[in-house]
């Protein structure tokens, strides 16, 4: 997580990641009530939510409570319809969003690479949809995103910054991130890991038998081994356990402390056993090359043909295949935040490459799919420093047109045709 002294140099883009954020936020909510009836798993979450605000009985078991209480808070504030289910992911897209752009800020020190991932994240349409939907996914991945920027904030390496207060809110958001949705839980040991290497690179010789409890070396000045891994373990782990506090208050059958651990063996029981085929269902190998998209929504409602396509960004997402095998051979050759995105990226898949879960579907991409775009970001802002300013122009170009082009089938706009999808699904495999 060391930076050059000419990245270091470099003036922090905090006015143009604001001005993305904004922009974003206020295309997320435009008509965000559209449509006004439940669409694709919204019929699972709302009931579930509407649960956490009675406290009856327990529904929706096979996941955690926090994203579920999020869309609770949405109905108590704005009432339970459709603006009231989706504004709270609205929020929490725009705040992960900003929160992403900062952690690629701290990171790589860099101004471009920060401008061009904020523009490629907010428009890879897969944030953008779930940023408008009552599912679980979105407080998952701004949880994940808190967390890695306040990770980045720690690992700066600067004894002016309070490293130990950005682990313990980094450990605090882990813990909420999978109180929120379990996809994101092989990432959780990250930084973990990373902090134990670096902590051993940066002892030398006799002092590595203090490995454990040196405080005064890298990667955190002032914070021992030992004591990372209280914020980095044990911490998301006890937070995560609490997000299980209304459960304990439910009228019927209400969790118990005796209860709560054996009950994260039954989730997973209850996660392996949806084995029904779905006409979406799809695997790891078609995310990675965007070819099994889902239909949220395609139907006649609100007054006109509507459609929601959960789809990647055709250029991003198969642009950011070539960036990745770029930011690999750097990594190897001793550049650690790209090799540091790669594994990332890796992590987040294989956990759906090995899992037995029969019934998977493209928005199990997401979390891998922000490190995609951070390795294409990486390699575009690399040849705009270099003089090259081409690629980078036109890489984020075709990005901001592939999402205006989409927009109306991202956004549940009016559709001038029954068939109007033939218009956006390029592939066969689109439809």
């Amino acid at each position: 997580m060391t930076v050059s002294p000419k990245s270091a140099q470099q003036r922090d883009p905090l006015p143009w990641l604001l001005a993305i954020t904004v922009a974003f936020f206020a295309l997320a909510l435009h008509r965000i009530a559209i449509p006004s009836k439940t669409m694709f798993d919204e019929i699972h979450y709302l009931p579930a939510a509407r649960r956490l605000i009675d406290l009856t009985r327990r529904y929706n078991p096979e996941h955690p409570l926090l994203a579920k209480e999020m869309i609770s808070l949405g109905i108590r504030a704005f009432g339970d319809n459709a603006f009231g289910w989706r504004f709270p992911n609205a929020v929490l897209g725009t705040i992960g969003l900003f929160a992403a752009t900062r952690a690629m800020w701290w990171a790589s020190r860099s101004r471009s690479a920060t401008i061009l991932f904020a523009v490629l994240l907010a428009t890879n349409f897969i944030w953008f949809i779930l940023s408008r939907i009552a599912m679980l996914d979105m407080t998952m991945l701004a949880m994940m995103a808190l967390a890695f920027w306040q990770w980045a904030l720690a690992f700066r390496n600067d004894q002016r910054t309070n490293g130990r207060l950005h682990l313990i809110l980094c450990g605090v958001f882990l813990g909420l991130s999978l109180g929120a949705k379990w996809n994101g839980a092989p990432l959780l040991v990250a930084p973990g890991l990373l902090f134990a290497w670096e902590r051993w690179q940066a002892l030398k010789g006799s002092e590595r038998r203090y490995f454990l409890t040196a405080p005064k070396a890298g990667p955190v000045f002032g914070v021992s081994l030992l004591e990372a891994g209280l914020w980095l373990g044990l911490l998301p782990a006890v937070v995560y356990l609490a997000t299980f506090a209304p459960a304990f208050f439910y009228k019927v059958q209400p969790l118990t402390l005796r209860g709560l651990i054996p009950w994260q063996g039954y989730m997973l029981q209850l996660q392996d056993s949806v084995v029904k085929p779905h006409t979406y269902m799809s695997r790891w190998w078609q995310w990675v090359f965007n070819i099994r998209p889902i239909w949220f929504l395609y139907e006649n409602v609100d007054g006109a043909q509507r459609g929601v396509l959960m789809l990647g960004n055709p250029f991003t997402m198969l642009a950011g295949l070539p960036a990745l095998a770029f930011c690999a051979w750097d990594g190897m050759r001793g550049d650690r935040l790209r090799r540091g995105i790669v594994l990332l990226y890796i992590l987040a898949l294989v956990f759906w490459a090995l899992n037995g879960k029969p019934v998977q579907f493209y928005y199990h991409y997401a979390l891998a799919s922000v490190f995609l775009v951070a390795a294409l970001s990486i390699v575009l802002a690399e040849w705009w420093e270099a003089g090259r300013r081409w690629p980078a122009y036109l890489g984020a170009g075709l990005a901001f047109a592939l999402f205006i082009g989409f927009y109306p089938i991202l956004s549940a706009g009016a559709l001038p045709r029954a068939n109007s999808y033939v218009d956006y699904a390029w592939l066969k495999s689109w439809r």
